[in-house]
């Protein structure tokens, strides 16, 4: 019997780590969209937070308050360690651009239209607003994808200036170390001193997290009323804040969105991989010391050399590990380092610490076609049934005929392409998010919600004939209501909108924009998702296991694919 910890379908590990959310979404032609535009024409806006007086701009009706810095150096004498203490300043600040993201592989300019370049200093945060008034609206503080390796709270493919104006919320987004920076393990090196060395990229968002709680009254927020969210390697992230005893005391709720983090790196995987470090630097164990004096380029350097391995860094795999999971040495995620994670995310069960905190979680339906499209992997997109059998073979081995079986039963009309979409996806995200929600639900505590983002663009994959469809990565956008009419309108010119941009501009992908970023402020508010002329969103329960199908028009369907949960719930125990 293969075991199935292993995925042999090319589209996992390196490619989910080395590959950020973004090309889905055409940046080029989302920068063209109003929301993304970054102007210095505005009424200029100043307050103070506890660190000093800032100046921000108001345009539209929307306060924004760019590279704000909340943690001090994380360089130098303090790489690989918790943020030295931030010195306040005198005079006004001003907070325009964003701050510069962290430093990540790749040669690709800035992810934001003015941020700064890549850097180690990164820790810097960007607050949108409808009013500076002391009022206490619900504060959205999100978590950006791209593993746990790449991303910017600046992309504009998350800008929440609609979001913040539409549903008055306030919004924060962070940078936060990532990568080797973020995640080399030294505790068994450098001692009490370095102790959690392995997770600092997520110590980072805590300290942004308080940061919040000590200021963002002071922006109209309420720091009393905090949902945290994330996409993919954003959702990860989540999923271990939900788990961390530093983050609960500032946060209310959260949301899981592709990216279900049941299981971390353990110790011994983390340590492995700094003696991975050391090795390629050329240094013995004794002269560890030596990575804090070694230049941070070099650093990425050998971060860069080690996700080229076989197999990558980290299992993709799914299922009850989840994203992070089962994790092989060579590669940089939050470490189950007995302090700062103390645990498992979601595995055994759901952790106690967030027992009263109301949850998301959910996936796209067509997850894995954006992984395909990023790799170039067009032959995914013209398989036969023979091809499919052949494939499922390589992966599951004994199980083939029982995966392929069970999804042509529960998908009869569908092509041999869209079954393995179906099944690859579920094995990378939808299970794991079942997973997670049913361990929630055994806690007999806050309540669980469950989706599936359905609306699918008519957007061809390049080179194929076949629907970009809800790809992994494509709901971002519908979430921070970016979706803005088609300027011809439904009429117009078919191949003029689809060169613009990736996304359906249409009135239904308008429509299914404003449910989703409401549904999503409105749990926010109130610890209930819902959005108005849309059908109740219950509970999930392991009764009916309610789950919402997320659209231009939602609908609640009970136990949806049930055929194929129990498959995996078979498979994978």
């Amino acid at each position: 019997m293969r075991h199935l910890d292993h995925d042999h379908s090319g589209l996992t590990r390196r490619s989910f780590l080395s590959r950020s959310s973004l090309s889905l979404l055409s940046l080029a032609a989302l920068r063209s969209y109003p929301a993304f535009a970054e102007s210095s024409k505005g009424e200029s806006v100043e307050l103070e937070t506890t660190y000093g007086r800032i100046r921000g701009l108001k345009v539209n009706g929307l306060s924004t308050f760019k590279g704000i810095p909340y943690g001090g150096s994380v360089s130098g004498a303090n790489r690989f360690k918790a943020a030295a203490r931030l010195q306040p300043w005198t005079g006004v600040r001003d907070a325009l651009k964003s701050g510069p993201p962290s430093l990540q592989p790749g040669s690709r300019p800035s992810f934001g239209t003015s941020e700064g370049t890549p850097a180690e200093d990164c820790l810097y945060l960007n607050v949108w607003t409808p009013a500076a008034d002391g009022r206490k609206r619900p504060v959205m503080f999100y978590s950006h994808g791209g593993g746990f390796t790449v991303g910017s709270g600046g992309a504009p493919y998350q800008d929440a200036s609609n979001l913040a104006r539409t549903w008055d919320v306030v919004v924060v987004a962070t940078n936060h170390r990532l990568g080797l920076m973020g995640f080399l393990y030294l505790g068994e090196l450098g001692g009490e001193e370095y102790a959690t060395s392995g997770n600092q990229g997520l110590v980072d968002i805590c300290d942004g997290l308080k940061w919040v709680h000590d200021n963002i009254g002071a922006f109209g927020g309420d720091p009393d009323n905090v949902m945290i969210f994330g996409e993919s390697g954003g959702g990860a992230k989540t999923s271990c804040l939900y788990a961390m005893p530093k983050a609960g005391p500032y946060f209310n709720k959260a949301s899981i969105e592709s990216g279900p983090g049941i299981r971390m790196l353990p110790r011994d995987v983390a340590a492995e991989t700094t003696l991975m470090v050391l090795k390629q630097l050329g240094l013995e164990k004794k002269e560890w010391r030596k990575l804090l004096e070694i230049p941070a380029d070099k650093l990425l350097a050998v971060q860069v050399e080690l996700g080229k391995q076989p197999g990558g860094p980290l299992t993709m795999s799914g299922g009850r590990k989840g994203i992070g999971g089962g994790g092989r040495p060579g590669g940089f995620g939050p470490v189950v380092d007995g302090s700062i994670l103390p645990r498992h995310p979601f595995d055994p069960d759901a952790p106690a610490i967030s027992k009263d905190k109301p949850l998301i979680v959910g996936y796209n339906r067509d997850e894995t076609i954006f992984f395909f499209m990023e790799s170039h992997n067009t032959d995914v997109f013209n398989l036969t049934e023979a091809s499919l059998k052949e494939r499922l073979q390589n992966e599951f081995g004994d199980h083939a005929e029982d995966v392929f079986s069970t999804y042509r039963k529960s998908r009869p009309e569908a092509s041999p392409t869209d079954l393995y979409i179906a099944i690859s996806s579920a094995r990378m995200f939808g299970f794991g998010s079942i997973t997670i929600a049913e361990r929630k639900v055994a806690q007999e505590g806050a309540p669980v919600y469950a989706y599936i983002f359905t609306y699918e663009s008519q957007r061809l994959v390049p080179g194929t004939q076949h629907k970009v469809g809800a790809a992994h990565a494509m709901e971002i956008a519908y979430k921070f209501d970016l979706i803005e009419p088609d300027s011809q309108g439904a009429g117009g010119d078919p191949q003029q909108t689809a060169t613009r941009t990736m996304l359906d501009t249409g009135p239904d992908s308008v429509k299914t924009a404003h449910n989703m970023s409401q549904m999503w402020s409105t749990f926010a508010r109130t610890g209930t998702p819902g959005a108005k002329g849309q059908p109740d969103w219950p509970a999930y329960d392991t009764s009916k296991r309610a789950t919402m199908l997320i659209n231009a028009e939602c609908k609640v369907v009970d136990d949806p694919f049930a055929l194929e949960r129990s498959l995996w719930e078979r498979l994978e125990p």
